[in-house]
This record gives structure tokens, sequence and C-alpha cells, in this order.
């Protein structure tokens, strides 16, 4: 606390002096005037670069977003323009003192620019404003010679463990560290994916498989190195963390079976990008296989994650596991009076009119399976290669397609008819 007595004495000492007529008055009065006037050319230049970017056609996503960076920080870059323009001047034609508050807040906002501009590269919103604001505050009191007592302040707030201790300068500094080793993680995690997922002798349960261990080996050895690199020794947290491991144990057991059933899928490809499965009343095709769940998009456009362990321990039907061939099956039924072999023969040629049914493996074939009470029962088996596309609209056009073949070569479809005989005594004991 002392080092913050300190602070605010010489804050104090330093407004008392401004209410002094001398250099350090008029250096504050010039910064604010310079700070009017980067206002004013912010606003002007603002309405200039509008109608200059309105102008342009064809420009690309990434010289647009530089454009709105550039746009909403006008007014500082006036501000650093003017301002080393005036401490320049000053230097060459007067004492480096008199410009020294100058040449202070010129620096201050170029720290201030460059860090606006090299956070963009934090994607999280809130997380890119929290970084940008710490880096600001630091960068101030760096440059104000306050960074060190700012430094004896945070560390005199520990936490003793016997041997261990931790402080907020500690903690805040392992936060730091390992935030700029994520990133660092992230990119390079990214890159690798790439380049995965470009290289096409690599199957695409393998390619996740990958990815998903780069990324935890980079994040860890990251964690790890930030964690040790700050001076926190966690063997002195060995018991602590061991009962922590053992209750989170407990509670994330359905988390931790996801995770190894999503290694056990990914390793015996039994399920992989782009398959086709059904489980339960759930058809759809796998678009990602996630480190917990699965992501299946059905043709209705819904999308259900699915957790891996019902993956592993359900029946899962996999239209497409090794290849993409499938068989389908569709039930139809004709009269007594017509000719079963005219009936085959006609089938068989309707399934080969529709687009999506193949000739190979096998040509469409239609058999007899029995005779029902009002019709003879057909079975006609086709095949196609893209259950993508949908299993329920192409067995409708195979269906209109036997409609139209049926009805163009006079073969009936029977429905079930009753008939009712009175009999004679029944009628004279109604009347």
């Amino acid at each position: 606390m002392a080092q913050f007595s300190s602070l605010f004495v010489s804050a104090g000492n330093f407004a008392q002096s401004l209410l002094v007529p001398g250099w350090r008055l008029y250096q504050v009065l010039i910064v604010l005037g310079l700070m009017v006037l980067a206002y004013g050319l912010h606003k002007i230049s603002d309405i200039w670069l509008q109608n200059f970017v309105r102008n342009r056609d064809g420009w690309k996503t990434w010289q647009l977003r530089m454009i709105v960076q550039i746009r909403r920080r006008f007014g500082l870059i006036w501000f650093c323009f003017f301002a080393w323009g005036i401490w320049a001047v000053m230097q060459a034609v007067t004492w480096p003192s008199r410009s020294y508050l100058i040449g202070l807040a010129g620096t201050l906002a170029i720290a201030w620019l460059v860090i606006g501009f090299a956070t963009r590269f934090v994607r999280n919103r809130f997380l890119r404003r929290l970084v940008t604001w710490c880096l600001w505050i630091y960068v101030t009191l760096y440059y104000l010679n306050l960074s060190d007592d700012f430094k004896q302040f945070l560390d005199s707030f520990d936490i003793s463990f016997g041997d261990f201790r931790i402080s907020v300068l500690t903690l805040l500094s392992a936060i730091v560290l390992i935030g700029i080793l994520f990133t660092g993680a992230r990119l390079v995690s990214n890159t690798t994916a790439t380049t995965i997922r470009r290289n096409e002798d690599i199957s695409p349960s393998m390619q996740v498989l990958a990815v998903k261990a780069v990324q935890i080996l980079l994040y860890g050895i990251a964690f790890f190195v930030g964690i040790n690199s700050v001076g926190i020794d966690l063997s002195g947290l060995a018991i602590l963390t061991g009962a922590i491991g053992v209750g989170l144990g407990f509670g994330l057991q359905k988390v931790i079976s996801n995770l190894v059933s999503g290694v056990i899928i990914l390793l015996d490809k039994s399920i992989k990008p782009g398959d086709v499965i059904s489980l339960g009343e759930t058809f759809g095709w796998i678009q990602t296989l996630g480190a917990r769940y699965a992501s299946v998009v059905t043709r209705d456009g819904k999308e259900y994650l699915i957790p891996n362990e019902d993956l592993i321990t359900n029946q899962v039907v996999n239209w497409s596991h090794s290849n993409d061939y499938v068989r389908l099956d569709i039930f139809f039924g004709t009269a007594y009076d017509d000719d079963p072999h005219q009936v085959r023969e006609l089938a068989i040629e309707a399934a080969t009119t529709v687009d999506r049914v193949l000739d190979y493996p096998k040509r469409p074939v239609c058999h007899i399976v029995g005779f029902g009470d009002s019709s003879v029962d057909y079975i006609l088996r086709f095949w196609i290669k893209d259950p993508t596309g949908g299993l329920t609209n192409i067995r409708g056009g195979v269906y209109l397609a036997l409609w139209d073949a049926f009805k163009d070569h006079g073969i009936s479809i029977p429905f079930p008819q009753r008939e009712v005989k009175m009999l004679k005594d029944s009628a004279d004991a109604i009347d």
C-alpha cells in the first residue's frame, strides 16, 4: 500500500504544478488541443473514407476489414501524427524537458494503436476486449514508470500452503503467459489441421484423430510450460489436484466415457465423416466427429448431436461403411387376373428408368413373395449409390414409375373388397 500512497502523493503534486503557469501546463494544454484536433479530423476523415470505399468495386474481404479497423482508429492515428510532429519540432528548437509530456502522450498513443491492431487476432469478442484493456493498462503503467510498484502491490496478496506460495501477480502472469502460448498453439494447430485435411492419403477418420491428437498435445504443452515458466511448482499441489481429480472423475464420468468412445470410433473406423447412418429414428449423414459427440444431419435439415457413447453401445446401421452401395426393397401387389411374368418384366423396366437406380452391382429384380387375400404380392429390389440423397424420394420415384407402367399396360392394383349377402331368414327377421 505504500507504493500507492506515494503514487497518490505524486499525482497530487503534479496536479498542483498545473496551477502555476509553465511548460508543464503548456504541454498539457497542447496535448488537450491535439486531442480536440484529432477528434475533428477523425470525423472529416471518416466521411472521406466512406466515399472512397463506395467508389471501389471488387475489394476483397480482408481489405474491407482492414479499412474498418483503420476507420475506427483515425482519431488515434491523427493524434500520433501531430504529437510526434510537434515533439520533433520542440526537440529541435527548445529544451528536451519542455516536450517530455508530449512525447510521452505520443508514445502511449502509438502503443495503444499497435495493441488495437494486434488484438484483432483474438477471435472471441469478450476475450479480445479483456486482452486489449489489460495490455493498455500495463503499457500505460510501464511508460509512466509505475509497473514495478504495481507488481509489488499485486505480489503482496498471496496464499501459502506450506512451501507453496501463489500471489495475484503470479496468477495473472500465468494467465497472460498461458493465453499467449494457447494463441500460438491454436495458430499452429490450425495450420497443421489444414495440412492434414489436404492429405488425401489419410482417411477421414484418421484425419480427425490426428487433428485432435495434435490439438491436445499442443494445448497440453502450452499449459504446463506456462505454469512452470511463472514458477508455480505443481508438485506442491499433488494432493490437492489428486482429490480434485477423483471428484472430477465421478462427476465427469459420462464426459470421459464419450471422449474414450470418440477415440475408439476414430481408431476402428466404424464411423467416419460422410457416412450415412441410422440410429433409432434418426437417419442422416455424419457431418463432423467431435471429441464428445457426432453431428448427424438429416434430410430435413435437422442436426442431431449424438454422444459418442451411444454410437458404441447402441445398434447403428452404417449405410456406407465399406462402400456406398445400398439395396432398397419396395412391396406392391397386382390382381390375380394379371400375368405375373409380365408384371415382373414391367416392374424391372420401370425401376431402371429412375435416374438413381443402378445396373451395378446388380440389376433390379422382382419376385413373387406370396398370394394375398386380394392380390399377388411382389417385392422389387434395386441398388443405389447415393444414400445421402435420401431414401424416401427414391422409393417414391420407383413407385410412380410402377404406376405409370401398370397404367399403360392395363395392370390393376387391387384393393380389399367385401361382399355382403342377405339371407332370406335374416331379411324376414329384420322385417
